[in-house]
């Protein structure tokens, strides 16, 4: 194999798909990325059995081939490269010789023979949606996506498409997240759960808000395609936690509140909340006020914002970390707060319609931490 090619776009192209290559692997060839000359293109592709990502680049082939190559290194010697074309020569012997300007490098390849088969998405009608509420979307559910539960599938994102509207929902057993967007859809019904690690991928490359990614879901897998970009994950199986039992039906109190002075509220609150210690903010509804308040070993802080309270005086404590990722998500002027009781989920969701919804599981406080 013997071609060449721009380096930048050849450096920038290694470091994206480099992403979807294993760290540490009992399959040598899984390690590095996958390269393909053949008829005028480059192709480069990153897989570690889970996700695989994989674009292709122009290049001036002079002899079709393939070979992999070591991805650390490779992408630290492109990026270091002098000139503005690189040079790739790979012999029988599976040895590359990179060349730059007077810039020369040998590598040992590995044979393609040892690299995994990305796997074929296959299914029903593919849907499109802009990439700017895709992004947006996974932002503001990723951030409830259960990091250690016995249960794999809560280490996703479920996607819900119906009725031509998109649902996303993600749970950890604390806190639960729901974002809703319309799309155009014309196939039939879909379920299926992607992996966070693989949506913190797909997002990285979404940076054209009004761009499209294509979304083709198999049985097995998933396939986003972003500009030259493709992404091959796995899906999560498994039953999915029945989120819809768990939202609360009735109120008995509520609050419509500023977003950002309840965020920056909380915030000044946590400063005397170290991560390591688990002592709520404490949150009392009444008066049309919001009264917070905390008190650890560091100290006590309190604090007041106004709100239109409506229905019974409420006492309630939250995990700081799990009402402030909620309230930093979204991008609104007030939201609605519904409560029931001090150990009854909460509700917090946009003023009108049901773009999103965030529920949050209160901590118990003890009597002597009573406002």
């Amino acid at each position: 194999m013997k071609f060449l090619c721009n380096t930048s776009i050849l450096a920038d192209a290694c470091a994206i798909v480099q992403r979807g290559v294993s760290v540490k692997s009992t399959i040598p060839a899984t390690e590095g990325i996958f390269l393909q000359a053949q008829n005028g293109r480059l192709t480069l592709t990153g897989y570690d059995l889970e996700v695989g990502i994989t674009t292709a680049i122009e290049c001036s082939t002079e002899k079709e081939g393939s070979i992999v190559l070591n991805s650390h290194l490779l992408c630290d010697i492109l990026r270091r490269l002098p000139a503005e074309t690189v040079s790739i020569d790979v012999d029988e012997h599976n040895l590359c010789k990179i060349k730059s300007a007077n810039a020369e490098f040998s590598l040992l390849g590995i044979p393609t023979n040892d690299y995994p088969e990305l796997p074929a998405v296959s299914g029903g009608l593919p849907f499109v949606i802009q990439q700017g509420i895709l992004r947006n979307m996974v932002k503001q559910t990723i951030f409830a996506v259960a990091v250690n539960d016995f249960k794999p599938v809560h280490k996703g994102i479920k996607f819900e498409v119906a009725g031509n509207n998109l649902r996303l929902i993600s749970c950890d057993g604390f806190r639960l997240a729901i974002r809703n967007e319309p799309i155009e859809y014309a196939g039939e019904d879909l379920t299926f759960v992607v992996p966070a690690k693989t949506l913190q991928e797909v997002v990285k490359l979404l940076d054209d808000d009004e761009g499209t990614v294509s979304l083709s879901i198999g049985k097995k897998f998933i396939l986003f395609e972003v500009g030259t970009y493709r992404i091959v994950s796995r899906l999560l199986e498994g039953e999915f936690f029945n989120y819809k039992n768990a939202i609360p039906g009735t109120k008995s109190t509520s609050a419509r509140v500023n977003l950002k002075l309840l965020l920056d509220s909380v915030e000044r609150i946590s400063l005397l909340i170290p991560s390591k210690i688990k002592s709520p903010v404490r949150c009392i509804f009444e008066d049309n006020l919001i009264k917070v308040s905390s008190a650890t070993t560091l100290g006590a802080a309190n604090d007041q914002i106004p709100a239109a309270v409506n229905g019974q005086r409420l006492e309630i404590g939250f995990n700081n970390t799990y009402l402030t990722d909620c309230l930093r998500t979204v991008d609104v002027d007030e939201v609605d707060i519904e409560l029931n009781s001090p150990i009854s989920p909460i509700i917090i969701k946009p003023i009108e319609g049901d773009s999103f919804l965030f529920l949050i599981i209160p901590m118990r406080l003890k009597k002597e931490e009573t406002i």
